[in-house]
């Protein structure tokens, strides 16, 4: 489908309507982080360049439970969360339960809200629960620090298959951000002690599936959506001493994609993808620079980005990619047709986000183990929805380093294939654990975070 065959999409926002994207622009993601943590850091949910790719990355291709695992760290309680390495330590957040129970009463009122076709799956808050950021010693694993940044019980029931830590952190090297959703956004040194902390409301999300956006980091600031079936809003906060700089409103029903930070042309721009819009922010008062329809409900996936381009999609109950034109971008895209590149209409995911390398875009069919790979500047298919064989549901976004692209099922199988335009299996690799978490990659280290431990996998 090309640019102009979608314009009946990008009209103004109706309910129910399909909905928009988000962008990254040019090579540089904002972080002041990047460069610090050059080839020997994953600082942020995605990695460096917030594209799932570490170009300089080499870790191991072949594993088992008795190979190539340089350490396995048991984690306490549940999280979906992906980890962060920044030098010499890693960073995760998790939610324990703890022996005190949530009043009965309590229990009720967050059965009552999840909706009937959901109610037998989710999981209730039944017990209070300690959420920490755990820092890990990346030479061997051993944890360096525990911090329970806050201990309550949780403000709703979540998906079955989620958790109540499922937003990843992010840090500068100086500070380490988490953010729990409705359990507050916190900052601590890389020491563990805590430097500042927001609460910024109890929010519903749909259906009761579950918080799990991230924070990102913008200049100096620290950036964070949150849409939900309440107020919705994007807010930007100083990362040194928590102070908001400014809240805007956003007519949003829930979503679960991060925030993308830009910098093209030499300025920022913040692009978050929702229901409704694809709204991109200027950094200084959250004003809005460009906006467009056109994905599906329930957007999850993030956006990834080439110099040229923004590739954004969805895959909730229909199917939806849109390639923006960086250069094109401003106000109403619906007034500019030119800025769509290219676009598709099938085989995107629900859950994962894409994953950017070497000129191809690769992303999954919903949340199965079926691969496209795309040329990111036309949208020609090398190979599309080839399924995978062996592998089963897959909730974890697919990284890249060493020309070798990774996809970790959640039964604990990862597929490594080779980087280019044929579809080429060079491992197959099981685990005992299960898996959400998205992959990090750092040096010659792939981390893995399972439902019970996070590995370390490196050739010995």
């Amino acid at each position: 489908m090309n640019g102009r065959g979608w314009m009946r999409d990008l009209g103004p926002a109706r309910p129910g309507r399909r909905l928009g994207i988000v962008v990254r622009a040019g090579l540089v993601l904002g972080l002041a982080c990047v460069a610090a943590g050059g080839a020997e850091g994953w600082p942020q949910w995605r990695g460096p360049l917030a594209t799932g790719a570490a170009p300089d990355a080499a870790p191991p291709t072949a594993w088992a439970e008795g190979s190539n695992v340089l350490w396995k760290t048991p984690i306490p309680g549940t999280g979906h969360s992906s980890p962060i390495v920044w030098k010499d330590r890693v960073f995760v957040t998790t939610a324990v339960e703890t022996e005190n129970a949530t009043p009965a009463d309590a229990v009720k009122d967050a059965e009552a809200a999840v909706p009937e076709f959901h109610r037998a799956k989710a999981r209730l808050p039944v017990k209070q629960l300690r959420f920490e950021v755990i820092a890990l010693k990346r030479a061997d694993g051993a944890v360096l620090w525990r911090r329970t940044v806050c201990e309550e019980a949780p403000a709703a029931a979540t998906h079955a298959d989620g958790s109540w830590a499922s937003g990843s952190p992010v840090t500068d090297g100086e500070r380490v951000y988490a953010y729990f959703g409705s359990h507050g956004l916190y900052a601590l040194d890389m020491d563990g002690k805590p430097v500042w902390q927001k609460r910024l409301g109890v929010f519903k999300m749909k259906a009761d599936f579950g918080e799990g956006t991230s924070p990102v980091l913008c200049g100096d600031a620290l950036v964070l959506c949150q849409d939900q079936e309440g107020p919705s809003f994007l807010a930007a906060f100083d990362r040194k001493t928590g102070a908001e700089r400014w809240r805007v409103p956003r007519e949003e029903a829930t979503s679960w994609a991060t925030p993308l930070v830009v910098e093209r042309g030499g300025a920022r721009q913040i692009i978050t993808s929702a229901t409704g819009r694809i709204r991109a922010y200027e950094p200084g008062a959250g004003g809005v620079l460009w906006e467009v329809g056109g994905m599906t409900g329930n957007v999850i996936p993030c956006p990834v980005a080439d110099p040229e381009r923004v590739f954004c999609m969805s895959g909730f109950r229909g199917s939806a990619l849109l390639a923006i034109r960086l250069d094109k971008a401003a106000g109403d895209l619906a007034k500019t047709p030119e800025a769509v590149a290219w676009s598709k209409g099938k085989d995107t995911p629900y859950v994962p986000s894409p994953l950017l390398c070497g000129g191809l875009l690769y992303y999954l069919k919903g949340n199965a183990a079926e691969l496209t790979c795309v040329d990111a500047a036309t949208g020609e298919p090398h190979y599309a929805a080839q399924k995978v064989e062996g592998m089963g549901t897959v909730y974890a976004s697919p990284v890249g380093a060493g020309g070798r692209v990774y996809l970790t099922d959640r039964q604990g199988l990862t597929v490594v294939l080779a980087q280019g335009k044929a579809f080429e299996i060079l491992a197959r690799n099981k685990l005992d654990d299960s898996f959400a978490a998205s992959a990090a990659v750092a040096g010659g280290e792939l981390y893995l975070r399972g439902r019970q431990s996070l590995y370390c996998l490196g050739s010995k």
